[in-house]
């Protein structure tokens, strides 16, 4: 792509993006602080993935997805997971009517635009891959019928780290079907004072519809195409190698510490995730400072960290930050 091209598209993308400022305009009528929160949520829809969020109760994760739903005139489904859930309570199941003798369908709450599936790791197994399940493959299958599930679907899944006792937590290789895994910390002291405020306060205001989901499928539309130069995709490939093998990568102090590197969806959702951020910063272009933005998110639930590395209390997050400092810019 010439740079004639790539300037057209940065007009077109800047022009595109401009609704975003009126969805986090409405949002922010509730939500205090938790920017980055925010921006990741955003970054997940925009790119259409889904996100894990850690964190202790109280973080204004369930108004956070509940709130973005209503400003964009979206259905909104909180699903509270419990050891004795079953999937039948997730996705559906078939009823019989004994008046007309036949079997019709009542559909689950995963048939939504938004899904806030709260803590995640209290349900066993068989529940959790009903969920993944169609997260991955965005359909449902109830009896002999298969249905698709809406264009504009997003698992926002919670887990918390305290209170691990009864928990049922998810295996690797589920995990990484989710685009990021987001730690949200407590805000700031102004922040929490300014929160005191509003929720003790009159009433919280009631979200207005701003957005369209047509608006945005569309803007996805305009996140695939935003240009990733060759120079950025080797960036990114480096990044995931070196999770895999960092003595080849010059960071042979790291070889003990992983037990197994990130996947290949880790190079993919790090480009589809740059694309997002770079777009709702107005920009039609990534640029290096995008991949760093997302590259934690992105990569801190696909490294596993050895026995050694736990002995020493190295994290994955503490892993990815050694290979982002020492990975060569383009």
């Amino acid at each position: 792509m010439n740079i004639a091209n790539i300037r057209q598209l940065n007009a077109q993308v800047e022009q595109e993006a401009f609704f975003l400022h009126d969805l986090l305009a409405e949002v922010n009528t509730v939500m205090v602080g938790q920017k980055d929160m925010v921006e990741r949520v955003l970054i997940a829809l925009l790119a259409d993935g889904h996100i894990l969020l850690e964190g202790v109760p109280g973080l204004a994760k369930t108004l956070l997805i509940k709130t973005m739903a209503q400003a964009i005139q979206a259905d909104f489904s909180r699903i509270q997971f419990t050891p004795d859930l079953l999937p039948a309570d997730l996705v559906g199941t078939q009823m019989y009517n004994m008046k007309t003798g036949e079997f019709t369908v009542h559909q689950g709450p995963l048939f939504a635009n938004f899904i806030l599936a709260d803590e995640i790791n209290r349900a066993p197994a068989k529940v959790q891959s009903a969920l993944l399940e169609s997260m991955q493959e965005r359909q449902i299958t109830i009896g002999s019928t298969t249905y698709r599930m809406e264009d504009l679907f997003l698992v926002l899944a919670t887990q918390n780290p305290i209170e691990q006792e009864g928990t049922y937590p998810l295996p690797e290789a589920q995990v990484d079907r989710f685009m990021l895994k987001v730690i949200v910390d407590y805000p700031k002291p102004n922040e929490e004072r300014a929160i005191i405020d509003r929720m003790t306060g009159e009433a919280l205001p009631e979200i207005q519809p701003v957005v369209s989901p047509q608006q945005i499928l569309h803007a996805r539309e305009m996140v695939r195409r935003v240009y990733v130069d060759d120079k950025i995709k080797n960036y990114v490939l480096d990044l995931v190698l070196a999770t895999r093998d960092p003595g080849n990568n010059g960071l042979s102090e790291l070889r003990p510490l992983i037990a197994f590197g990130a996947s290949p969806r880790a190079g993919i959702y790090l480009v589809q995730a740059s694309r997002a951020h770079a777009f709702i910063n107005g920009r039609g272009f990534v640029t290096p400072d995008d991949v760093k933005a997302v590259a934690a998110d992105v990569l801190r639930h696909r490294v596993i960290v050895s026995y050694e590395a736990e002995a020493e209390n190295v994290t994955s997050a503490n892993i990815v930050q050694r290979i982002l400092d020492y990975a060569e810019v383009p």
